[in-house]
């Protein structure tokens, strides 16, 4: 059995694909643990493959806060946060494509001029002047001949 988890693990057959990452991350501790395998880059550089692409790329390129290649525990959080982020966008998207659709009855005349849907000039807030740049100084000129 640990000879066939640790062919599962050099394979792809555990890769994510269309699973959340909650069920990717059940299988993959399961292999990891068959397996025997404790060194963390190795079950990093492991979990990583496995990951979706556009999931690994975004923890990969993260400006601050980017996981340590040694660090699984927070490797798995950022693929969880960022799985449940893109999961209740989705939700969200789906939510809004259902609801925001104008009957195929409505339009807008032509007849309507644009200038219908702005606020009034007086229901804006005044915006205060710009600042005139500071002139940079010149200095003191300097009597470099004196004696």
């Amino acid at each position: 059995m640990k000879a066939d988890t640790i062919n599962a693990l050099e394979g792809s057959s555990y890769y994510q694909g269309n699973w959340t990452v909650d069920d990717y991350l059940d299988t993959f501790l399961t292999l990891v643990s068959n397996a025997g395998y404790t060194d963390p880059r190795t079950l990093v550089v492991k979990f990583c493959r496995g990951l979706k692409l556009s999931i690994q790329s975004q923890i990969a390129t993260m400006p601050f806060g980017r996981p340590a290649n040694t660090d699984l525990e927070a490797w798995y959080v950022a693929a969880w946060r960022i799985d449940q982020a893109w999961l209740t966008n989705e939700a969200f998207q789906s939510m809004l494509r259902s609801t925001t659709t104008a009957p195929a009855h409505f339009a807008l005349p032509q007849s309507v001029p644009l200038s219908t849907f702005r606020l009034p000039p007086s229901t804006l807030p005044p915006v205060p002047p710009r600042p005139a740049p500071p002139i940079p100084s010149r200095g003191i000129p300097m009597d470099v001949d004196a004696v």
